[in-house]
């Protein structure tokens, strides 16, 4: 009988064991929306839930089950047709985090002990109509260093941003803050000033610097956002957010490299087995794939990627970091193989040239990023898995999208070496450029990997001030992958003329600006 009742005592604490190294819960409609799972709720089937590196459908009672550890954000990946419950700080919620012990003492705040696994861990969700056409606003590396910056972020980004109508939800693609973590709340409470929602990436400056394993820099960014990678599905898109910093490097144990952790990885794939190809696959990540002999991205890793998308004919990417605006095509060459083109934009900035250049009417710096392209933020259209981007610059119409440079003035019929420049802005290369003076014939401008000369100009001001001005100096110029030039005609008649450019985009879509120049009599000496 002793032995009968130690085997059973046996059983008994192995089965509890197992049960703390399992976390167990339900996916359920919360009809009346109080938060709370009750007995006339129903569990919603075959819905992803993931401790960040599994990750298993619910049952058909809505019921999942999950190994954990003693450090993991266990999160409900949102299915269309649902949206998850929002807080009073505007973040989505959805994820229970699982540090029993806490996060390790670092400089700034980590998670409290969060104690015992709850018995059940559930997540609620509210059925709602879901479009497959929708617009999501991007922002890139808003990075305030102090509050004076992070003001500035405020009144000269958020406060014009919030006035877009019809935005399903942003998402921030890292730098939140510039290094000084603890002002990650308050970034919260300013986007708080949008009627939208926010999904935020994490960037190398949102890390604890004083961590010594690639698992503790997140834990500061951890307690104000949640988790740092996840995915979520809305219309016919389905969004997986990545941080793509690996801190300490692992070459040598200074400072960062763009990559990921074997475990998100893993993530990724176990994610993707749970969506359909025809699904639009949209990554958000801070630190572009581009690179040279692994400068800044791990290789291996992005071919691992790579690999896991390459059934997926409708694959974009959205990275930030650089402080400049491209795009970036990956194909077979790069160890892309899938049947179009991999397509990242890696987006302009909120924060422009790091809050630089000459004070603006709002009391702003203008900011303008090195290669010529004024701060903004994108809008991300998306049309079933279909996406059209557009770049709104700010404080300029809609409709702005090229920056024309010209000589003010030529000497009629007379040679010069001065040109028509075109910076536009959401240009690629392969992009139509052309320009016509006056009602003259349409040509064919050059695209050109040359600094902006608008910009070069605006930066040589500082060189040449004799008495300081309100602002800092802007960055020096870099060239600009968006750039086109056009010879300037002389031989027109003495007066003023009508510079023309216009440029069809990848989407399809046609864009004009207009300038002006004088032709005058050559001034005798």
């Amino acid at each position: 009988m002793k032995k009968l009742i130690s085997f059973c005592w046996a059983i008994s604490l192995s089965f509890s064991l197992l049960a703390q190294n399992n976390v167990v819960g339900y996916v359920y409609e919360d009809s009346n929306q109080n938060g709370k799972k009750e007995r006339r709720e129903k569990g919603i089937p075959e819905v992803g839930v993931s401790n960040g590196k599994e990750v298993v459908l619910t049952n058909s009672k809505g019921k999942y089950s999950l190994p954990v550890g003693s450090d993991n954000i266990i999160f409900v990946i949102k299915p269309s047709g649902f949206k998850v419950p929002v807080g009073e700080n505007q973040l989505p919620d959805f994820y229970y985090i699982h540090k029993p012990e806490g996060s390790p003492e670092l400089k700034y705040k980590g998670t409290e002990p969060t104690g015992k696994l709850p018995k059940s861990i559930n997540f609620a969700l509210h059925k709602i109509e879901e479009p497959k056409n929708f617009t999501a606003m991007i922002f890139g590396d808003p990075q305030p260093y102090n509050t004076t910056e992070l003001d500035q972020f405020a009144k000269g980004v958020v406060d014009k941003a919030k006035m877009e109508s019809n935005i399903s939800f942003g998402i921030s693609l890292g730098d939140l803050a510039g290094d000084d973590l603890d002002l990650h709340p308050p970034y919260v409470e300013i986007l708080k000033r949008t009627s939208w929602h926010w999904h935020n990436v994490m960037g190398n400056h949102d890390m604890n610097y004083d961590a010594t394993i690639d698992e503790h820099s997140d834990e500061s960014f951890e307690r104000v956002f949640g988790p740092s990678t996840y995915s979520f599905n809305h219309g016919n898109a389905h969004f997986i957010i990545l941080d793509d910093i690996l801190y300490p490097d692992p070459r040598d144990s200074k400072g960062y490299w763009g990559g990921f952790t074997k475990t998100q990885l893993d993530f990724i794939e176990n994610n993707l087995k749970h969506v359909d190809k025809d699904k639009l696959i949209v990554l958000s990540f801070h630190i572009p794939f581009l690179h040279i002999n692994e400068n800044g991205f791990r290789n291996s890793d992005r071919q691992k990627v790579f690999d896991l998308l390459k059934d997926y004919q409708n694959v974009l990417a959205l990275s930030a970091h650089t402080h400049l605006q491209r795009h970036n095509f990956y194909t077979e060459e790069d160890g892309w193989k899938g049947r179009n083109p991999f397509h990242e934009y890696n987006a302009g900035t909120t924060s422009g040239d790091w809050y630089s250049g000459k004070i603006n009417e709002d009391g702003v710096p203008i900011s303008t990023m090195r290669d010529g392209t004024p701060k903004g933020y994108a809008l991300l259209h998306i049309e079933d898995n279909q996406y059209k981007i557009d770049y709104q610059v700010i404080g300029a119409p809609k409709g702005h999208q090229i920056k024309i440079f010209n000589p003010k003035v030529v000497a009629n019929n007379r040679g010069t070496g001065s040109g028509i420049f075109a910076n536009f802005y959401m240009g690629d290369k392969n992009d139509l450029v052309e320009y016509r003076i006056d009602n003259g014939p349409w040509k064919k401008m050059n695209w050109v990997e040359a600094p902006d000369p608008s910009y070069a100009a605006a930066v040589m001001e500082w060189d040449l001030m004799e008495e300081l001005e309100p602002g800092r100096r802007p960055s020096n110029p870099v060239n600009a992958t968006h750039l086109w030039r056009g010879s300037i005609d002389t031989k027109l008649s003495v007066g003023k003329h009508k510079i023309t450019v216009r440029a069809k985009d990848m989407f399809g879509r046609t864009f004009t600006e207009t300038s002006e120049y004088t032709v005058a009599e050559p001034v005798a000496y």
